[in-house]
């Protein structure tokens, strides 16, 4: 059949080469901005309602700032050091202004059927939720100066790294055949370590905060963790490339493995504290995200249920026991939790994908036509036979997670230390005492008085640059309901 066979709209043009997938194009851009919302506004309005009041505004734009600072890092050398096809070294590749030329942002992306720039577009969310994630760990006393620095520096130094080793296809962990479907080692295990390394270096918050940090709004929470959650169905339903039978099981995993552990982690809090917790369901759930992410694809759906299972019960172990117990994780301040929900959460999920992995599934993901010995999940080595295979595609993973663990350790204190001789890494003491109103001059919530003390600061700003209305004398308006 001829190209003019068919229907106006599927005939090839320079516009819509033949290379092109129009249907895989369109899922890939509408998958790759549910991720983008998951962190603007998903983590934005999270962040900004699970902290004290007083951080409400800092918590926002530290997010915020992260997500428009790594799309300029990205364009301009992030995406070639992470998929680039020049290696500058076996775990990252040479930087490189491909990403800023048209020429090159309407070719053919080495996944086939998309172009560069939807892939870049894609790759993105990923990097900047990673970078949001870890600032979880930091919220409540980093001095926002030192977070503009870190940012760009992390990312090229860490994510990249993580980034080209295991995803791209000439990374030395992706040519051993580690698992990683959607980034349980690349994002959440590395935002868990290096935002647990970075809260080491940056000291803990008052401690007044650390003793009593409610939430200023639990509805908002829940409105960010949403966005979140279904967000999702973009982060592990785009990871194929393509509209695929294998994206529609990773999603269907994605919210059974979620759903599962939510529950988990909600009934071991009835079980031990009598009390059906918010936020403790809130964190079940991201740890079931983030343990089936890994394995989204590639597991068949009753592994999914017990991954759930295990995911709202071993996070919620080193969290509520083992965290009260080892001194380290008492005395790093770590906000969120991201250690427990993110690096334990993320371990796990990269363990148990290393053992549940069906092979079949991973034909179809990876495109493998040559047999079973490729990424063999050890429950189907020990039933098939293969049990060699099984223990070294756990190896594998264990590898991976020893690397990305000791990589994010060393290179994000070295970035902690470096940025520290130069700029404070920690709020002063009067800025520790105020929060946003002596940081950013701004208020989150400026009713019954609390926003008056600010006028001065907030007519500096460039969102207050207009003269007060005046209020005509003899008016009915009282403006005593306001002090």
């Amino acid at each position: 059949m001829s190209f003019n066979d068919l229907p106006p709209n599927l005939i090839p043009t320079d516009a819509s080469p033949v290379w092109m997938n129009k249907g895989d194009n369109a899922w890939q851009l509408t998958a790759g901005t549910m991720v983008g919302l998951q962190s603007v506004p998903g983590l934005v309005i999270l962040y900004g309602s699970i902290v004290k009041k007083k951080w409400a505004v800092n918590s926002c734009f530290m997010a915020l700032f992260a997500f428009a600072a790594v799309l300029v890092c990205w364009v301009g050398w992030g995406y070639q050091m992470s998929f680039g096809s020049d290696q500058l070294l076996p775990i990252v590749g040479k930087p490189g202004l491909a990403s800023l030329r048209a020429s090159y942002l309407v070719e053919k992306a080495f996944a086939g059927k998309l172009p560069n720039a939807t892939m870049i577009f894609f790759q993105f969310v990923f990097a900047a939720i990673t970078l949001i994630l870890i600032a979880g760990a930091l919220l409540g006393r980093m001095s926002f100066y030192a977070w503009m620095a870190f940012v760009p520096i992390w990312l090229t130094c860490s994510y990249t790294v993580g980034a080209y080793s295991i995803w791209c296809p000439d990374g030395w962990l992706a040519k051993m055949g580690i698992i990683d479907y959607s980034g349980g080692y690349v994002i959440h295990l590395s935002s868990g370590i290096a935002g647990f390394t970075a809260a080491y270096w940056v000291g803990p918050r008052e401690m007044k905060d650390r003793e009593r940090f409610p939430p200023n709004n639990i509805l908002l929470m829940l409105l960010g963790a949403g966005l979140l959650w279904m967000g999702w169905t973009g982060f592990n339903g785009g990871d194929p490339y393509m509209a695929s039978r294998d994206a529609s099981l990773a999603v269907l995993n994605t919210h059974v493995c979620a759903a599962m552990s939510m529950l988990t982690w909600l009934l071991l809090d009835i079980i031990v504290f009598e009390k059906p917790s918010v936020i403790g369901a809130t964190q079940g759930m991201i740890t079931g995200l983030v343990c089936i992410t890994p394995a989204a694809g590639v597991v068949q759906g009753w592994a999914a249920m017990i991954m759930g299972l295990l995911s709202g019960s071993i996070p919620w172990f080193t969290m509520m026991v083992v965290h009260k117990q080892v001194s380290l994780l008492k005395e790093i301040d770590d906000t969120m939790a991201v250690f427990h929900t993110h690096a334990v959460a993320g371990s796990l999920g990269g363990i148990l994908t290393g053992f549940f992995a069906e092979p079949r599934l991973n034909r179809i993901f990876y495109d493998k036509t040559d047999g079973w010995q490729h990424y063999m999940g050890l429950a189907y080595g020990l039933k098939t036979g293969h049990v060699r295979a099984g223990f070294g595609q756990m190896g594998i993973q264990l590898l991976g997670i020893l690397f990305v663990v000791v990589w994010n350790i060393v290179v994000t204190s070295l970035i902690c230390l470096a940025i520290g001789a130069v700029i404070p890494l920690r709020l002063n003491g009067k800025e520790l005492e105020f929060g946003d109103e002596e940081v950013h001059g701004e208020s989150a919530y400026a009713l019954w008085g609390d926003g008056e003390k600010l006028l001065e600061t907030s007519k500096l700003n460039s969102g207050h640059g207009c003269d007060e209305i005046p209020i005509k004398e003899g008016s009915n308006f009282d403006n005593s309901f306001f002090l």
